[in-house]
C-alpha cells in the first residue's frame, strides 16, 4: 500500500485560539458594562460612544462573531485535519481567514460605537463590512471544500456534515439579509420593507442562532467530546437524524420571534409548528453527546474539560426545549419582549457556546504545546465560577421576565390597567439587574482564569507547529464494492458534493415557502392610502433614531392585545409599514413602546427628556443624550439618502432632493417655534430637532375609529384587509 507522509498545521489553529481567549474577555467585559448601565445609567460618563444602546450590538458581535466565531474556525481547522486526514488545502488561504475575520471585528468595533449600523439584530454593520464578510467567509468555504475534496478519509465523519451545513447556510442567510442599497459610505438602506424585512430578518436572525452558533458548534461536541472521554459516538444513526432533521426544520422556524405582529397569521403559525418540531432532532443530538459519557462518569469528576463539555451540551438542551416552548403563541404573549427572552438567549450563549469554547480550549492548549496543563485546580475553579455567574445571570432575568409580563398585563377588579406607568415596572426589576451584573463579574473571572491558565500552559511547554502523520490516499474502490448500502447514508458519506448540494435542498426549501409568498401574494402586505413617506427632517431623525440604538429598548410593534392597545394605542397594522427601511419592530422593551408616541406629549417634553429622561420620568435608566443638543444635523448627505430610499421603492416624487432641504428647514422652523412657547431656545439646526420630528410621526398617519382606521384628515383607507381594525380582548 502506498503510504503518504504529511503534516498538520497548527499555526492556524494557535492563531485562532489566541482570538477567541482575547476576543471573548471583550466581548465579557463590554456586556457586563451594558449590564450596568441598565441599573447604573450614569456608567456611560455621558460619552455618546458607550451609551447602552451603542454597546449592546457591539456586545453581541463580539460574542457572536468575534469570540464564538473565532472558537468555531479554531475547532474546525484542528478537527477538519484529522478527519480527513489532509493538511487543509490552502495555508494561505487560512491565514487570509484568520487576518479578514479578526479586521472585521475591529471594524465592528470602530463603527458600531460610531452609531453606523443598520440596526438589524446579529446583521448591524454596514454594507461595506457585510461585503467583506461574504468575501471572508468564501475564503474559508474554499477551504473547507478544498480540504474535504482531497481527503484521505473515505467517509466524512459526522462532525464534517455540520461544518458544511455551516458553510452553505450562513452564505445564504447572510447574502439574502444584507441586501441593501447605499446611500454614503457607511449608511445604506435594507431593499426590504416593513414586514417584509421582519420577515427576512427574523429567518436570518433565529437561523443565525441555528447555523452559528449551534450547526458548527454540534460539530466541534461530536469530535471533541468523543476524543475526550475516549469513547464512540453513542449512536451513528441517531446522528444521521440528528442533521438531517435539523437542518430542515430550524430554517422554518425564524417566525416565531414575531407572533402577534403584523406579520400574516399563517407565516407565524408555520413558524411555531416546526419550532415544536424541533424539539425531536435538537433533543436527540443532546442525548447522543450525554450517552457518549456512558461508563465514563469517572473521567468526568476528573477532567475539567468534561465538566465543561457535560454543561455545555445540558445547557443545549436545556435552550432547545426552552425555545420552542417560547414559540407557543400562548407563552409567547408573556415572554415576548421581556428578560425571559434575555435569559433564554444566554443560557444557550454562556453555557453551549461558551461553555463548550472553553471546553475545547483546555483540550488543544496541552496537544498544541505537547505539555500538561498548567493547572487542573484552577481549571476546576474556572468551572464552579462560570457556572455560578451563569446562574446569578440567568436566574434573576427569568425572575425579571415573568415579572414584566405579569406587570404588564395587570389589571384592576374595575377593569383598568394597575401598573399604567411603564416605569412601576422598570422600578421592580432593578435588583435583579444588579444580581446580573454579579454573575457576569463572576463569569468574566472565571474567563481571565482560564487565560491565565492557558498562558502558563503555554509557557510551560514548546508549541507543535506542525505535527507529521502518514495515511494511506484516498483508494478507488472497484466496481460494485459499494454494494451493501447502495444509495444508503454510508454511500452518501463518500460523496461530498452530491451531499452538500441536498444539504442545500434542505435548508432552502423552508426559507423559499415563507419569504416568497411575501412578494407574490399582495394581500399579505395590503396598504393603507393615508400612510405617508417620511418628511426630509423625519428621514434624518429616523437614522438617528437608528444610530443611537434606540430600537435595542424600546420596540414599535403594539400587538392586539387589550392591555397593550389600552397602555399604548390601537395596535399596529401591517399597512402602516410599507415605507420602513429598515423596520424597526424591536424585540425587547426596556422602555415603552413607541409606536403611537406621536402628539402623546409636547415638543418641549421629548427635548428635555432626550436632555435627561429623569426630569421628565423619575426612575427612569435610560441615558441621557446631551450631544443631541448640541451637535449639528448633517443635511450635506439628504439626496443621497432620498434617492437611495427611492430605488428602494420608497415613492419620493422626481426632484424631491431639491426642494427637501427647503422643506427640512420649514418644519424645523415649526419644530423651533413649539419648542419656544415652552420657553426653550433651541437653533434650528441641531439633531434633537429632526430626532422629535420622526417621535412625533409615529402612528400619526391612521386614526382609530369605532368602526375601523381612517386617516386624520381623509377618507376611510380603501384596503379590504384593514377593515376589522377594531381591538380584540387578550
Amino acid at each position: 500500500m502506498n503510504i503518504e507522509t504529511f503534516k498538520y498545521d497548527n499555526r492556524i489553529v494557535r492563531a485562532f485560539a489566541m482570538a477567541t481567549v482575547l476576543w471573548g474577555v471583550v466581548g465579557f467585559s463590554a456586556g457586563l458594562l451594558a449590564a450596568i448601565q441598565l441599573f447604573l445609567p450614569e456608567a456611560n460618563l455621558n460619552f455618546q460612544y458607550v451609551t447602552f444602546g451603542r454597546l449592546r450590538p457591539l456586545h453581541t458581535n463580539a460574542v457572536i462573531f468575534a469570540f464564538v466565531g473565532n472558537g468555531m474556525f479554531t475547532g474546525i481547522y484542528y478537527s477538519l485535519q484529522r478527519l480527513c486526514k489532509a493538511r487543509m488545502f490552502s495555508d494561505a488561504l487560512g491565514w487570509l481567514n484568520f487576518w479578514g475575520w479578526n479586521l472585521i471585528i475591529v471594524a465592528a468595533a470602530v463603527t458600531l460605537p460610531l452609531g453606523l449600523t443598520t440596526s438589524k439584530e446579529y446583521a448591524e454593520l454596514e454594507w461595506p463590512i457585510d461585503i467583506a464578510i461574504a468575501v471572508v467567509w468564501v475564503i474559508f468555504s474554499v477551504n473547507l471544500f478544498g480540504t474535504i475534496l482531497k481527503r484521505r478519509e473515505k467517509h466524512l465523519y459526522v462532525a464534517i456534515w455540520f461544518y458544511i451545513a455551516t458553510a452553505v447556510t450562513v452564505a445564504v442567510l447572510h447574502i439574502l439579509n444584507s441586501l441593501e442599497m447605499p446611500a454614503s459610505a457607511f449608511k445604506s438602506y435594507s431593499i426590504y420593507a416593513g414586514v417584509q424585512d421582519a420577515l427576512v430578518q427574523w429567518w436570518y436572525g433565529h437561523n443565525a442562532v441555528a447555523f452559528f452558533l449551534t450547526t458548527p458548534y454540534l460539530g466541534l461536541m461530536y469530535y471533541f467530546l468523543p476524543k475526550a472521554a475516549e469513547r464512540p459516538v453513542f449512536s451513528y444513526r441517531l446522528s444521521i437524524i440528528h442533521f438531517w432533521a435539523l437542518i430542515f426544520i430550524y430554517i422554518w422556524a425564524g417566525p416565531h420571534h414575531l407572533l402577534y405582529t403584523a406579520l400574516p397569521d399563517w407565516a407565524q403559525s408555520l413558524g411555531m409548528v416546526f419550532s415544536l418540531m424541533l424539539v425531536a432532532p435538537s433533543w436527540g443530538g443532546m442525548l447522543n453527546g450525554l450517552l457518549t459519557l456512558r461508563g465514563a462518569w469517572d473521567k468526568v469528576r476528573q477532567d475539567p474539560m468534561l465538566k465543561f463539555m457535560v454543561v455545555a451540551v445540558t445547557a443545549y438542551g436545556m435552550a432547545t426545549l426552552e425555545g420552542p416552548t417560547l414559540a407557543i403563541k400562548s407563552v409567547n404573549s408573556l415572554s415576548h419582549y421581556t428578560d425571559w427572552t434575555i435569559a433564554h438567549v444566554h443560557t444557550g450563549a454562556l453555557g453551549w457556546n461558551g461553555f463548550l469554547t472553553f471546553s475545547v480550549l483546555y483540550w488543544l492548549f496541552p496537544r498544541l504545546y505537547n505539555t500538561k496543563l498548567w493547572s487542573v485546580k484552577l481549571a476546576n475553579w474556572h468551572f464552579w465560577i462560570a457556572l455560578l455567574g451563569m446562574m446569578f445571570y440567568v436566574v434573576p432575568m427569568y425572575w425579571s421576565g415573568i415579572t414584566q409580563g405579569l406587570m404588564w398585563k395587570q389589571f384592576t377588579s374595575e377593569g383598568f390597567l394597575q401598573y399604567p406607568n411603564f416605569l412601576e415596572t422598570v422600578l421592580q426589576l432593578i435588583p435583579m439587574y444588579q444580581l446580573r451584573a454579579i454573575g457576569g463579574s463572576l463569569y468574566i473571572v472565571g474567563a481571565l482564569l482560564m487565560a491565565f491558565n492557558l498562558w502558563r500552559t503555554a509557557k510551560g511547554g514548546q508549541f507543535v507547529p506542525e505535527v507529521e502523520v502518514q495515511a494511506a490516499p484516498l483508494a478507488t474502490e472497484p466496481a460494485g464494492a459499494e454494494h451493501k448500502h447502495p444509495w444508503g447514508h454510508r454511500w452518501l458519506e463518500a460523496k461530498p458534493l452530491t451531499f452538500t448540494a441536498l444539504a442545500f435542498v434542505a435548508i432552502i426549501i423552508g426559507g423559499l415557502v415563507e419569504i416568497i409568498p411575501m412578494y407574490l401574494i399582495k394581500e399579505n402586505v395590503p396598504t393603507i392610502s393615508s400612510v405617508k413617506p417620511y418628511s426630509a427632517l423625519e428621514v434624518l431623525g429616523r437614522d438617528l433614531y437608528i444610530r443611537e440604538g434606540c430600537v435595542g429598548c424600546h420596540s414599535q410593534m403594539v400587538r392586539p392585545f387589550r392591555s397593550e392597545t389600552e397602555r399604548y394605542g390601537e395596535y399596529s397594522k401591517v399597512g402602516e409599514f410599507v415605507y420602513e427601511h429598515p423596520f424597526l419592530w424591536g424585540s425587547k422593551r426596556t422602555g415603552p413602546d413607541l409606536h403611537r408616541e406621536g402628539g402623546k406629549y409636547p415638543d418641549a417634553w421629548h427635548y428635555n427628556h432626550m436632555d435627561d429622561p429623569r426630569t421628565t420620568s423619575p426612575g427612569s435608566i435610560m441615558p441621557r443624550y446631551p450631544w443631541l443638543l448640541t451637535q449639528t444635523l448633517d443635511t450635506n448627505t439628504l439626496p443621497a439618502r432620498i434617492g437611495a430610499l427611492r430605488k428602494v421603492g420608497v415613492p419620493y416624487p422626481e426632484g424631491y432632493e431639491q426642494i427637501a432641504l427647503a422643506e427640512l428647514q420649514a418644519q424645523a422652523g415649526k419644530i423651533v417655534a413649539n419648542l419656544q412657547s415652552g420657553m426653550i431656545k433651541a437653533p434650528p439646526d441641531k439633531e434633537i430637532i429632526a430626532l422629535i420630528a420622526y417621535l412625533q410621526r409615529l402612528g400619526t398617519d391612521i386614526k382609530a375609529t369605532s368602526t375601523g382606521v381612517a386617516p386624520p384628515t381623509q377618507p376611510q383607507a380603501a384596503p379590504t384587509k384593514t377593515a376589522q381594525l377594531s381591538t380584540p380582548n387578550e
